[in-house]
């Protein structure tokens, strides 16, 4: 490990910048392969920094690069406080770092405080370590039901399916207690009422701070606190990040004091920001979330689980602007991550999927707060139905065979060329295959095609920087045809959206920028307009 660099952070409002800032998400295994083995790396997303800076974007999330065995794509950690050699290492993260600000893009990373891998050193020394050790309460060790204890402890599901228990077993072979996992076996739950394990995190995210990284997204943040005595649940929405409002396994109130306790951490370097990714529909424990001492901003997925419809889209803003606004906090907008089905494909697929994602991105960006855009949006990547023998997302093999899991949203990046792997790498194959249809749709291609999605991209967020008109935090409604709505930001920006399948007036205004071309006063079907 080497000693921390301390990057300067980029200047410009360094206490508030993310408010109203865009972040990209990186997925990094599949955004940018620098050295040649079909996988995305550290070292690749230093490449395209200057691909990032052209897009305009103010931040990058880097979905986890620390040490793990991949279990479930870096989200089972087995060393928080190294980089994984598939990505690189820390002198390279660290150069990362450094050239990012340079250019005035922050850099955001995950964090998983929830659980960690089963080669993390601590829980192999809790796997050697008696019942009752202190090894062992590190983590959720219970003995099992009944008189040779071989029922779990409670009926907890797991979200990639199968129990949400693993029973031990002795250097003899002997079974004994059993260990939660809320998600794979291989990523064992830390016990949170363990004063340890708030040190450790602290730990951890004073080593990353202190080398320039800008703030965290903090993974599965209404987890971490476990009702007490973990009693069994009801029949309850157990589908991958989908929870009901009586899932025990989450949204317990103990997490509330583990968030002020990061928080108290951050704040000792100014300017770093926390994200959480919350799964909770009350709008009022929602808030909790955003109080002043607890996460700068907390996802809010409403505009990622809606379909095309403006009815439904208008509730889903209306509904995330409500969720913050006892706290005064910062609303997210998002319409895909590396764990959601890809617009284009959510919005019907083909011409129209394309055509519905380009007007959800002018809605997206026209909306006070932060926009987090998923690697590839920008391109209007579909989702990919990926043959079986490829699959490696944990959810396929959980589930039996049944659920495909997200590897579909997760395909690499087609940069340039006309035939696959597109410029990702220069290995033979991808770690993901990517359709050879993707040709027209390479970042290359997309660079030189002013009416391209890409271009879209680039225009919207270059408006959204710099007219006076995206000020405010508040937005008020127009009157619209069914099937269409219009909104108007304080500073004067008026957004227009038509989910029907026929042409309808646009509002008055000037126009600034429209998803389509527009002609005549008409906006066409499946298309949104900005005017001012």
């Amino acid at each position: 490990m080497t000693e921390p660099v301390n990057a300067p952070a980029v200047a410009a409002d360094a206490e508030s910048w993310w408010k109203n800032a865009i972040f990209y998400q990186v997925y990094p295994r599949s955004f940018s392969d620098a050295n040649g083995d079909g996988t995305g790396d550290l070292a690749g997303v230093r490449d395209k920094l200057g691909y990032l800076e052209l897009l305009g974007v103010d931040a990058i999330w880097l979905c986890p690069v620390m040490r793990s065995p991949m279990a479930d794509g870096g989200y089972d950690v087995a060393d928080p406080r190294d980089i994984d050699p598939l990505f690189g290492n820390l002198a390279i993260m660290e150069t990362l770092i450094s050239e990012a600000h340079s250019r005035q893009i922050r850099v955001v990373m995950d964090v998983v405080p929830n659980h960690t891998s089963v080669e993390h050193p601590w829980f192999a020394a809790a796997l050697a370590a008696a019942p009752g050790s202190p090894e062992r309460a590190r983590y959720i060790f219970r003995d099992g039901k009944g008189p040779d204890g071989a029922t779990p402890p409670n009926n907890w599901p797991s979200i990639f399916g199968g129990p949400a228990w693993t029973r031990t077993t002795d250097s003899h072979g002997t079974p004994g207690q059993w260990y939660l996992h809320i998600f794979a076996p291989e990523q064992p739950d830390l016990n949170w009422d363990n004063p340890e394990v708030m040190d450790d995190l602290a730990t951890t995210l004073r080593f990353w701070l202190g080398r320039g990284v800008d703030g965290f997204r903090i993974d599965v943040a209404h987890g971490m606190a476990k009702p007490e005595g973990l009693p069994d649940v009801d029949l309850i929405d157990s589908k991958l990040l989908g929870h009901s409002d009586n899932d025990l396994r989450f949204d317990n109130d103990g997490v509330h004091e583990i968030h002020r306790n990061i928080r108290k951490v951050i704040d000792e370097f100014p300017g770093a920001v926390s994200v959480g990714e919350v799964w909770v529909d009350d709008n009022e424990r929602f808030a909790r979330y955003v109080r002043p001492d607890e996460l700068h901003m907390a996802f809010n997925f409403r505009l990622a689980e809606t379909g095309y419809v403006a009815e439904d889209v208008r509730a889903a803003i209306e509904n995330s602007i409500a969720a913050v606004a006892p706290e005064e906090g910062t609303p997210t907008w998002t319409l895909s991550n590396h764990d959601v089905e890809r617009e284009v494909t959510r919005y019907g697929g083909g011409t129209v999927g394309v055509e519905r994602a380009r007007a959800m991105a002018l809605v997206e960006l026209a909306l006070p707060g932060s926009a987090f855009l998923y690697n590839g949006s920008e391109l209007g990547l579909p989702n990919v139905d990926l043959p079986d023998d490829v699959l490696q997302d944990p959810v396929w093999e959980r589930s039996g065979h049944t659920e495909r899991g997200r590897d579909g949203c997760r395909v690499p990046i087609p940069w340039e060329g006309s035939e696959p792997p597109f410029g990702f790498t220069t290995a033979a194959k991808s770690w993901l295959p990517i359709p050879a249809e993707w040709a027209a749709l390479t970042v290359e291609a997309q660079l030189e095609d002013v009416a391209s999605t890409l271009s879209l991209y680039r225009m919207a967020i270059e408006l959204r920087a710099m007219r006076p008109e995206f000020s405010g935090a508040e937005i008020d409604w127009y009157g619209s045809p069914a099937g269409c709505l219009a909104f108007r930001r304080r500073g004067g920006l008026i957004c227009a959206l038509n989910t029907t399948s026929a042409p309808i007036p646009l509002p008055p205004g000037e126009l600034l920028l429209a998803s389509t071309h527009v002609e005549g006063g008409q906006l066409p079907p499946n298309a949104a307009a900005w005017l001012v």
